[in-house]
Order: C-alpha cells, then structure tokens, then sequence
C-alpha cells in the first residue's frame, strides 16, 4: 500500500534475533524509520545488515515485529552475480523485456501479456535509467563484462527503477571510483520513496534526511544527516565527561564523608567504654547513652551509605552516558626501512616505472576497472625476486623488469589485505591467527600487542567464522601490522570498504605507527587526505601509470 504521511516507513518492535550458534546479533530493538532517506550507522558488528535483512524479510526474527508500510526491496553488501547473467538480469526487467521482445516477433501466448502487465516500455526506461547513471545503456550487456562498481551501481539503478515504497542498501558504495560514487549520490540525491541506507561514505551520509545509529542494543534517531548528528553528539558528550566528572567527585566526597563518620562513631565508642571504666555515670545512664548512640550512629551510617550507592549509580550511569573513545596507540616493531631503500617496482604498460623507495606511502588510484587489483596481485605473484646490489641500499639506476610485467617487489617482507577479508582461517581463534604471522611471540606478548590494538578480553578466543566483516578486517590489519619479522611493505586493497567510521579512524591511527612502505589502493578520497600519502599514482583504463 502506499505510504502515508501519518505513520513511519518502518517501525521495530522489541526486535531480537540470533544465529544458529546461539550468539545474539540483536537484542530488544525498536524505533523507526521515516519516510525520507535515512542513515543507518553504527560500529562494526552492531548488526545493521542483519537489522536491514530482517526489515526485508530475509531473515526471521526470533522474537518482535518489524513492520514496513508498502512494498520492501534489498540490495544487499555483496551482489552474488551469475557472470553469464545480463544487465536486464541485474535490473529484474528480464522477464519483462523477453516477453515483449516476443509479442513483437508474432508470439501471442496469453502468458506473456500477463508477464508483461501495462509495462511495455520496460526496456526504454531502463535504457534512459543506465545512460543517465552514466553506464552503457546496453540491457543485453553480460555481467562478466561490468567492473565491480558498475555491477553495483547497475543493481541501485533497478532498485530505483523498480519503485518499492521502502530501498534498502547495505554498503553501496564499496568498489565505486570517485566518478561511480558521485553518479550514485546523484541518484540518492533525486530518490523517491523511504530509504534506509547502511554505509560509512561521509558524503552520502550527508545526503540523508536522517540519522539512526545502532549502538549498545538500542536504535536512537537524529532529524538530520550524518555531520549534523556528529556536532550534536559532540556537544553531547562534553556535557556527558562534564557531568561524569561531577558524578565522580561527587562518589569522592560521599566516600570521604563515610570514611568520616565512621571515624567519629570510633572515637564515640572509645569515649563510651572510657567512661564505663572512669564509672563517670551510673550503669543505667551508661547503658541508656549507649542505645541512643547506637541507635543514631545506625540512622547516620544508614544514610551515608545510602548516598554513597546513589553517588556510585549517578558515576555509573554517567559513564554509560560517555562513549568509548578508545585510540590506537602502539608501539609496533620496526620493520627496518631505511629512506632511499629500494621496496618496489611498478610498472605501466607503457614501460613507465615507478620505483618505491624507503617508507614512503603511496596511493595507487583509478577509475574501476583500470586494473589495480590485478596490478598489485602481478605485483606479489608475477615475477622473480630482484634485490639491489649488496650493500646498496638505494640510488642508482632502477632493475629493468620486462615491458609486460606490472611490478616488481624488492623486498620478501609484504603484507598484503586483499578487499574481500578470505585470509584468515574460519576454523582458528582469533590468537590462533595472529599467531601464525608471528609464531615466535609469547601468547601472553601477542595478546598484550592485540590489546593495544583494540582486541581485548575473550575476544582473542572467538571463531574467526563468528567474526563480522569490519572485526574480520581488524583482526587481518592486527596480523599484518604485528607479523615478526614486520613487513617492510604493507599493500592494502580499498582497506576502507568493511569498516564503519570508527573503524576508519582505528585504522588510520595504527597505520599512523607503522614505521614500513604502504601501498594503499582506495577510491575513498576523505581516506587518503587523512593517510596523507607521498605520492598518488594513477593507472588509466589503458595500464599506464602517472604521478599526480
């Protein structure tokens, strides 16, 4: 039905749901939604995708109703695709633009004319759709033959185009180039409908009329986009350290007023039992001055330690109030990277080289498609070790590499993340992973080092199977960065795409310690500014490599 202005597009009551293991992904959830666009954000492992998987009935809850006004349609994180599938395919107007295609050919079945209902200008609008996306406005194109980004952008467009009252999208954004992401802003920009939007891109958050973030088992609702909230939420938690500190000197000034009181009943009682032996009164009067002291020492401690509790539960939810604020500060091994060291060599198809030297950072950028990708994995598979002259640490004419080669690494010191996190064993334990990076650390050393890098506790006992995608990527980044011997180059592939905000900030605080070269392939710009490489390097649709 259609939406209406009175109610909400989606409304959560006392939302729970667990995985077969038993382990509870969401626990009491409410709220809503509106019918605008909305920002759903929150820290990784939180449960978004599974909150916007039980919105669109993909999975069921184990206990409470999530209700949605009208039609629902899901574009879930990773499109599962059939490369042979075609653009119609992806677009769900298959069905639709087979059956016209055949009416117009001379077939008259009455099945068809059901298929295709009053949409007989399917095909059109979906051409007009792609080209104004920017993307080939061929609907018989195959699957195989779009990048990752325009396989995605290509999917938004049929979510569009299809006109549920409620779109869900988890993460669109991830393997888009900077071209690709803003079409996709356009598109959001001029959406119909209730949107709900699962995403760490800053600028499309801001694009949200709204923002809910998922945090702590609760589902809190800001009216307004993503920077708005986060200049709301830090007045928020000024006020909150404020009021955490009053609390907590509050607690002192309670503790200190009971440990007080209780020095005063002790020297009561002292006096007391000195007047007993001085028989200063006589018995019944002693032991008549004793029950009244009693008695009001009772009432006084009673009520000291009545405020001491309300000044402890006053800290106690005054430190709920204040949000973890934790930052990566380590000291990491050190990989020995001298500058002038020669690390790598790439190379363009048009013989170009570009040599990475000492622990330079460098960021390797491109529309999609270009190749990046299969760059760095020629980089690490496609060819011979070359090492400098012995005693040559750089300078010098760089090693020639064959014209076809992409790169060449100088070092057998590397660390590499690949964009989907598959390197890590399922079966092993968090520790048990790391630990294969560094099998000669101490457990107690390595869970020492895991800690000062945000993994702590029992988590170091967890299944990595159980183990969400951004706390997948932290556990890969912590084996990388705590390897032994370090790498003395770390090669990231759009590193950003599983993390939310604060895992961003994670990152870039322990990449901050890193004391290697670091090749970072990502389209995510606010990304790179704050990495702040020495270098971009471009590769075009045609292989070649420039420097901006």
């Amino acid at each position: 039905m259609p939406l209406s202005a009175s109610h909400p597009a989606v409304v959560l009551d006392d939302l729970t749901f667990a995985w077969p293991d038993g382990s509870v992904a969401l626990q009491g959830i409410s709220g809503a939604f509106g019918r605008g666009r909305t920002g759903l954000t929150g820290v990784n492992g939180a449960g978004k995708s599974t909150l916007l998987q039980l919105i669109a009935r993909r999975l069921r809850p184990g206990s409470g109703t999530a209700y949605v006004s009208g039609t629902v349609d899901y574009l879930p994180q990773r499109l599962t695709l059939d490369v042979g599938a075609t653009v119609a395919d992806l677009l769900g107007v298959r069905p639709v633009v087979d059956a016209v295609r055949a009416i117009t050919d001379g077939d008259v079945r009455a099945e068809l004319f059901d298929v295709v209902g009053d949409d007989w200008d399917a095909e059109r609008r979906c051409v007009a759709a792609l080209a104004a996306a920017g993307l080939p406005a061929d609907v018989d194109r195959t699957v195989a033959a779009l990048s990752g980004g325009e396989a995605m952008l290509t999917a938004v467009v049929g979510l569009r185009l299809r006109g549920a009252d409620v779109a869900l999208l988890d993460e669109p954004t991830n393997n888009l180039d900077r071209d690709a992401r803003e079409r996709l802003h356009e598109l959001v920009r001029g959406w119909r409908g209730a949107l709900v939007v699962v995403s760490h891109d800053l600028e499309l958050l801001d694009l949200m009329d709204e923002t809910a973030e998922l945090r702590a088992g609760s589902l809190a609702t800001f009216g307004g986009p993503y920077s708005e909230y986060r200049a709301w939420l830090e007045v928020q938690q000024e006020a909150a350290e404020q009021a955490l500190r009053t609390a907590e000197q509050t607690l002192r000034r309670e503790r200190r007023h009971r440990i007080a009181l209780e020095e005063k009943v002790a020297h009561s009682e002292r006096q007391g039992r000195k007047d007993r032996t001085n028989r200063r009164y006589v018995p019944a009067a002693v032991r008549d001055r004793k029950n009244k002291a009693e008695r009001s020492q009772g009432a006084r401690r009673g009520l000291a330690d009545d405020r001491v509790v309300a000044a402890r539960a006053a800290v106690e939810a005054a430190e709920r109030a204040v949000r973890d604020d934790d930052r990566i500060v380590v000291d990491l091994p050190d990989p020995d990277v001298p500058a002038g060291r020669w690390i790598a060599l790439l190379t363009g198809a048009d013989g170009g080289q570009h040599l990475l030297r000492g622990p330079e950072r460098v960021a390797l950028t491109g529309p999609n498609g270009a190749g990046k990708t299969t760059l760095l994995e020629r980089l690490l598979h496609g060819g011979e070790m070359i090492r400098p002259p012995a005693g040559q640490a750089g300078g010098g004419t760089a090693p020639e590499v064959p014209a076809a080669a992409s790169g060449t690494l100088l070092t057998d010191r590397v660390g590499y993340l690949p964009q989907r996190i598959d390197v890590l064993p399922d079966a092993a334990t968090v520790l048990e992973a790391v630990r294969e990076g560094a099998p000669d650390v101490p457990p107690g050393e390595l869970r020492n080092r895991l800690a000062r890098l945000l993994v702590r506790g029992d988590a170091v006992h967890r299944p990595v199977a159980t183990l969400s995608g951004g706390e997948r990527f932290r556990v890969a980044i912590a084996r990388l960065l705590l390897a032994d011997p370090p790498a003395q180059l770390l090669i990231l592939d759009e590193p950003t795409n599983s993390l939310d905000v604060a895992g961003t900030e994670r990152l870039l605080e322990a990449l901050a310690s890193y004391r290697g070269a670091l090749l970072v392939v990502s389209h995510d710009q606010a990304f790179l500014d704050r990495l702040g490489p020495d270098r971009e390097l471009r590769l075009d649709p045609g292989g070649v490599l420039t420097e901006r």
